[in-house]
């Protein structure tokens, strides 16, 4: 459904602003009126990563007048296959301050707010209440449902994508005229069952298919164009390069914006996401051991049985010297179970150490009560055993 403006426009546009929007104004459908609005408007970007990064260079470029990051991490060198708003030379700067150099390389006429911060439960409201609009580039479910419940209670609108591998999702969420975020997904995914783009990976040049949806419909709300997404989901495949759409309805029955909601303030988002499941860390608990201690046991020729859970392309790129590869997924349907030795410990890591906690639980129901895991993974053995290794 086409909605109104979401912003005034402003009082004029300059000389300068004139020559640079041209192109815009020659849209009948935006014109003057629209690019006023859109001089007026102020939009915040959460994150500068895979999806922030087009989205604040084409936000910028669009000529959008205020334009906030919030964004709390480092620029790393993996970050640069897809996260363009980045160079070699930020490497381990504030994304937030690389991304609103770029914004003012491409558009000095843009005022850029950077909140060189995490969002949290204690400021995601006075950030958001700042802004006319929200456009979403989180890659963490805990902070996405922080991102929702926030903007339905201030009624405002965002813009949402997600990426993955080859595919990507985009939609608005607007509470006051459809569905929110919530009435799509109620639930989080079970701790460990969604890899995150880190340990599945992603496509770089899908985050600017996505990116692009974003801004389209940032703009479009913005300025009353069109019909945006509220109430649609667009579903992107690059591998087979096609869209569908998929209908999202307004649930009534909905925690946050339903008829009778039963979540009214910000909840604990990381409790009920769940960085692991209580299984996973009720295994964990005592079970765990640091790199040091491993390292420690293989120089000592401990009789142990060193099982990497990862996926095979995640093994090529960097392991641990002596592991074995069995991805997760099959020990947790019960196929590599009867391959692991009884006679020698099972010590089990992944990249980070939440899909071997995940992994730990399983092989302890199955009567290795000895079995360990790795704190921190195959980073965290990277940075204290040997950094020579790449990490990714």
């Amino acid at each position: 459904m086409s909605l109104p403006p979401l912003v005034e426009p402003a009082a004029e546009l300059t000389i300068d602003e004139v020559r640079r929007y041209s192109r815009h104004l020659i849209i009948p459908d935006v014109g003057m009126a629209g690019q006023k609005r859109l001089k007026n408007a102020k939009v915040l970007c959460v994150g500068a990563g895979g999806l922030g990064s087009p989205a604040l260079m084409y936000l910028a470029a669009a000529g959008v007048g205020t334009l906030g990051i919030v964004e709390f991490d480092t620029v790393d060198e993996s970050n640069l296959q897809r996260q363009i708003i980045h160079g070699q030379s930020d490497i381990g700067r504030p994304k937030a301050d690389s991304a609103a150099d770029s914004v003012r390389e491409i558009n000095p006429l843009v005022d850029v707010i950077i909140h060189n911060e995490a969002l949290t439960n204690d400021n995601v409201l006075e950030i958001f209440a700042q802004y006319d609009l929200i456009v979403d580039g989180t890659d963490n479910f805990a902070t996405r449902y922080m991102v929702n419940d926030a903007a339905v209670f201030l009624k405002k609108p965002y813009v949402w994508g997600s990426i993955y591998r080859f595919d990507g999702q985009a939609s608005v969420f607007w509470a006051e005229h459809g569905p929110c975020y919530r009435c799509l997904y109620p639930e989080p995914p079970p701790p460990g069952m969604v890899p995150s783009c880190a340990e599945g990976g992603v496509l770089g040049v899908l985050c600017a298919s996505i990116g692009a949806i974003q801004v389209t419909e940032a703009i479009k709300l913005l300025t009353g164009i069109g019909e945006p997404l509220l109430g649609r989901l667009t579903v992107y495949d690059a591998l087979e390069m096609s869209y569908r759409k998929i209908k999202v309805r307004k649930d009534p029955s909905c925690a946050v914006c339903g008829e009778n909601p039963t979540v009214t303030e910000l909840i604990d988002y990381e409790s009920f996401c769940g960085a692991v499941s209580d299984e996973a860390a009720s295994a964990a608990q005592g079970s765990t051991i640091t790199p040091r201690e491993l390292k420690e046991w293989l120089d000592a020729g401990k009789s142990i049985e060193l099982v990497d859970v990862r996926e095979p392309n995640e093994y090529e790129i960097v392991a641990i010297p002596g592991s074995t590869l069995i991805p997760k997924g099959d020990i947790l349907n019960g196929s590599a179970l009867a391959d692991l030795p009884q006679d020698r410990q099972l010590v089990l890591y992944c990249k980070s150490g939440v899909r071997s906690a995940e992994a730990l639980a399983a092989v302890k129901n199955a009567g290795f009560k000895d079995a360990v895991h790795v704190q921190g993974g195959v980073v965290a053995w990277v940075k204290q055993i040997d950094p020579s290794l790449p990490i990714y």
